[in-house]
């Protein structure tokens, strides 16, 4: 979906297909057909942007094989599909019965995730549509916090550089200009965006930059107007944004409510849970079943936030709610300016499938409607800060 800032240019809003996960590009060509497609034809566009997840895999087939990448582009036309921004993040297993800690690896340290991430800017870069020269990517912050000492780090930064060096000569050689977010998130290395700043400015390249996941924001407890004049004032570019609301629960010491949360306590994905301490500092957990546990080291004197993408246009019931007004607040910062900060904007609600059970959706059409209702809400929040919708 495309739309006209005040300025006069082009804001982008897609839909990330990480909800719909596939290792092969077989399966990529089976989601774009089942899934995407579909979705456009709910929203009742005769175009639909989407931002494209490829596993290791797919990502392979595609760099190796001219023909499957012309096949992949003329899929796309078919179905009234483009994509001007990856989703880089996983880099295979995101469909798996048990992702938790897999999915940061490799991290920034291990040669796999620059060679991945090259490969999917060549991708992107054929694959943009003719009338757009720019295309952005979103990638894990670093790595998990762990076992990262000094010389992980510095291999991660001397990735970055030589990313940013093969991205500039990919323009050189296409025209076409493809920048890469780290994407801050609860336990990462890069956990928030005044993490970003440092190892940012130290790579100086606007090639790379940040994207701002708001669920990741607000899990963080960041206010959006301070991290994104924060990310402005050091000049590190906002790539792209992941429009996504996390978990929130006022008053966790009640029963009923850790009865709700627990709930959403699944074993597939990751769900970091955070609270603020009287200081104005934050503590946390790596999981909410750990924040939950008997005895578990999370305060509950103060609201907690699970990092768990709810669907946008529908809060949990009470007495949990969803970190909506964050998302609000940062998109109106984003795009809401005399200038767009980014033009690539993503709703990224990845955990249908791991809401608890009467929550999901039963049938292929439900998720249909669903990601159309999100997409639906996204829409609405863009014009009515000015934005105007274009064919």
């Amino acid at each position: 979906m495309r739309f006209r800032h005040p300025d006069g240019s082009t804001v982008h809003l897609a839909y990330c297909t990480n909800v719909h996960p596939a290792e092969t590009l077989d399966g990529v060509l089976a989601q774009l057909r089942d899934h995407c497609e579909p979705v456009r034809k709910r929203l009742g566009r005769d175009r639909l942007g989407i931002g494209l997840w490829l596993a290791r895999d797919a990502a392979h087939a595609l760099v190796t094989d001219p023909a499957a990448l012309r096949g992949l582009r003329t899929e796309l036309d078919r179905r009234g599909l483009e994509f001007v921004t990856l989703n880089g993040f996983p880099y295979e297993g995101f469909g798996a019965e048990e992702v938790k800690y897999r999915v940061y690896k490799p991290d920034w340290a291990d040669p796999e995730r620059l060679e991945h991430t090259t490969s999917l800017a060549r991708l992107l870069a054929g694959l943009l549509p003719d009338d757009v020269a720019d295309g952005t990517i979103s990638t894990l912050p670093l790595a998990w916090r762990t076992a990262y000492d000094d010389t992980r780090a510095d291999k991660a930064r001397a990735a970055l550089v030589t990313l940013a060096e093969r991205l500039d000569a990919l323009q050189e050689l296409t025209g076409r200009s493809i920048r890469v977010g780290l994407e801050p998130e609860p336990g990462c290395v890069v956990e928030t965006t005044h993490d970003a700043i440092a190892p940012l400015t130290a790579i100086a390249h606007d090639r790379i930059g940040v994207c701002v996941d708001t669920c990741h924001l607000a899990t963080s407890f960041e206010d959006p107007h301070t991290a994104l004049d924060a990310l402005t004032a050091a000049r590190v570019p906002v790539v792209k944004s992941q429009l996504s609301a996390a978990l929130h629960a006022e008053h966790p010491a009640d029963p009923a409510v850790r009865e709700a949360l627990a709930a959403f306590a699944e074993p597939r994905f990751l769900h970091q849970t955070r609270t603020t301490t009287p200081s104005g500092g934050l503590h946390g957990t790596d999981d909410l079943d750990e924040a939950l546990a008997d005895g578990g080291p999370l305060p509950d004197t103060a609201p907690w936030r699970a990092h768990f993408h709810v669907p946008l246009h529908a809060a949990p019931a009470a007495p949990l709610t969803s970190t909506l007004p964050v998302l609000k607040a940062a998109l109106t910062r984003l795009v809401g300016g005399p200038h767009p900060l980014t033009r690539n904007l993503e709703v990224e609600t990845y955990t249908w499938q791991a809401l608890p059970p009467e929550l999901r959706p039963r049938a292929r059409a439900q998720l249909t409607d669903g990601i159309a209702a999100e997409l639906t809400l996204a829409r609405d929040l863009l014009t009515d800060l000015g934005l105007k919708e274009l064919p």
